[in-house]
């Protein structure tokens, strides 16, 4: 069958806020743009984020403030120089979004308000009620969408156009008819967004699958810094559903089963605005030393019963409903149950400060650039704090598109042939045409329980060990698939037994990195290594997936800057 070729200046894949901020830059600048995205932009992860977006806008913060929280957090493994220019940056983001129609809550001055949140010395999450990130998600989609940007939603990416050191696009199907075509650019941009999926516990919506990451190391591209997952303190206990930051930074006190507020034993100074990687450390210590609450135990308590009640009905008014609806607790009366849930990324595909993908750490490809959490730019380092994600996503983007701008016009369309639609047509028809004795779901399941199991909050060599021999195991199994949709319209067993590959891929990744890493570094927490160990470690790790799933690692050196390395206290 003849594949239909479409061409564009460029072609971004993610329609969250990274994807859609560089596709509104590289529109208005009359570059033909197409946008892919597996689901309506408007439904993207980026529309789940809660808090805030971090600026120092505050009249007794500053802007070293927050580049020196950031590095803090990161454990020292955030590259300095990208930090500096993400937070200097950081106010004016916030009045580029304010001016393009975004509303934000105000203070009674009138300012944009902002709320402490946590690993923060000052106030500086900018806020729109609990719901900023669905906010700034329709207001660049509304303004792109004016510009004319060209969207293909409902189509999934399923392969790269890599050769020699040279990207010329994607092959992707349209998932309503399962019909394939080839997107051929000059510069092709991901922004598929994170990969907690990979965790039973998790709060990312269905679509993160991590597709990207895969297809990268497919073409034996590196990714960085992959076991640097983080665990949101707060989900929703049971199902992980994100309770945001801002429950903490308005007043929330935590509590276990004792009625102990515990945070004084592991953060005496910040306690419950300690960073994140320190909180579900402690939430999850309470749980596994029998003193979490609930008929399993398996949660402690968040309080703010001793709140103003205006403080929650207009500040927090969607958090009270998550938890009334699936917990049935209500937050102006009572405790609500939460646990450590899987949440972000740090990790992904390497890119220098300007977002253009690396080869290696010192080689970069041309015509290929990753923005907002698939990538790893390494604002965040081991452990990014609360609010900058919406930040990174929303800079990082429209800072790729400027950085595309610069070079699209000296790259020469490389065109695209028939070939190379066939790998992505093989994987498509093997898997329905496969009639195995394995079921995507059941798969899924196990590799899900047996990551939170065996690389999770903590980690040791042996359950590391276990994890990749598990993985090895689902990767052989998932050879035998068998799906019982053959059709073509709207095929959503397809789509997701070609996720849970990428899934089982990238998992691999997260799992042999942290067995790599002996030591104890923000999110990745080693019982057989509990210390930071400097003098090996302050490394990012670059990591290479063979067509065997072999895997090795080389180390890149992290970028420092003016805060030197620090024991990281709370």
């Amino acid at each position: 069958m003849d594949v239909q070729i479409y061409q564009y200046d460029a072609v971004i894949v993610g329609a969250g806020l990274a994807g859609l901020a560089a596709a509104r830059e590289l529109t208005v600048a009359g570059k033909k743009t197409a946008v892919i995205t597996k689901l309506h932009p408007l439904r993207s992860h980026s529309g789940a984020a809660q808090g805030g977006i971090n600026a120092a806008l505050g009249a007794d913060d500053s802007v070293e403030l927050h580049e020196f929280d950031t590095v803090k957090g990161s454990d020292y493994l955030a590259d300095q120089d990208c930090v500096e220019l993400m937070c200097t940056r950081a106010p004016e983001t916030i009045r580029w979004a304010e001016r393009m129609g975004a509303v934000f809550s105000r203070d009674e001055k009138g300012d944009i308000a902002i709320r402490p949140f946590g690993g923060q010395s000052k106030p500086r999450a900018c806020y729109a009620k609990d719901r900023t990130g669905l906010t700034l998600l329709q207001t660049i989609y509304e303004q792109a969408h004016r510009e004319g940007i060209e969207v293909f939603d409902e189509w999934y990416m399923a392969d790269l156009i890599y050769k020699d050191g040279k990207v010329s696009g994607v092959v992707a199907y349209d998932i309503r008819t399962s019909k394939p075509a080839i997107f051929n650019a000059k510069v092709t941009m991901f922004a598929t967004g994170g990969y907690g999926r990979a965790y039973k516990i998790n709060s990312n919506a269905h679509a993160n699958t991590g597709d990207a990451l895969s297809i990268v190391a497919r073409k034996g591209l590196p990714l960085e810094d992959m076991e640097f997952v983080q665990f949101h303190p707060s989900g929703l206990g049971g199902s992980g559903i994100l309770i945001s930051e801002a429950a903490r930074g308005e007043g929330g006190r935590l509590y276990n089963s004792e009625g102990e507020r515990f945070m004084s034993r592991y953060a005496p100074n910040a306690m419950e605005l300690a960073s994140r990687d320190v909180v579900s450390r402690a939430i999850t210590q309470e749980i596994l030393e029998g003193r979490g609450v609930g008929p399993h135990k398996d949660a402690v308590h968040i309080d703010l019963t001793h709140l103003d009640p205006s403080i929650i009905t207009t500040k927090l008014p969607e958090l009270r409903e998550l938890a009334m609806t699936f917990l049935g607790q209500d937050m102006l009366k009572e405790p609500i149950s939460i646990a450590a849930t899987a949440h972000y990324s740090m990790g992904g595909i390497p890119v220098n400060i300007n977002c253009q993908v690396r080869k290696s750490p010192t080689e970069l490809v041309e015509g290929f650039f990753a923005a907002g959490e698939c990538s790893c730019v390494s604002v965040h380092g081991a452990n990014r704090l609360g609010a900058n994600s919406v930040l990174e996503a929303l800079f990082f983007g429209r800072h790729a598109g400027e950085s595309i701008l610069e070079v699209i016009d000296s790259i020469e369309l490389r065109p695209a042939t028939q070939e190379d639609a066939q790998t992505m047509l093989a994987e498509l028809e093997h898997i329905k045409t496969n009639n195995g004795n394995e079921r995507v779901p059941a798969l899924r399941e196990e590799l899900q329980q047996s990551m939170t199991d065996n690389a999770g909050v903590f980690r040791t060599a042996s359950s590391l060990i276990k994890q990749g021999e598990k993985i090895r195991e689902l990767l052989a199994r998932y050879k035998n698939i068998r799906i019982d949709d053959k059709s073509n319209t709207f095929n959503t067993e397809l789509q997701e037994a070609i996720e849970l590959g990428h899934m089982l891929e990238y998992s691999l990744f997260i799992v042999e990195g942290a067995l790599a890493r002996e030591e104890s570094r923000g999110a990745h927490h080693r019982d057989d290594f509990p210390t930071r160990d400097d003098e090996k470690f302050l490394k990012h790790t670059y990591a290479y997936m063979d067509e065997n799933y072999n895997m090795t690692h080389e180390y890149a050196d992290v970028v420092l800057g003016k805060f030197e390395v620090k024991e990281r206290t709370y």
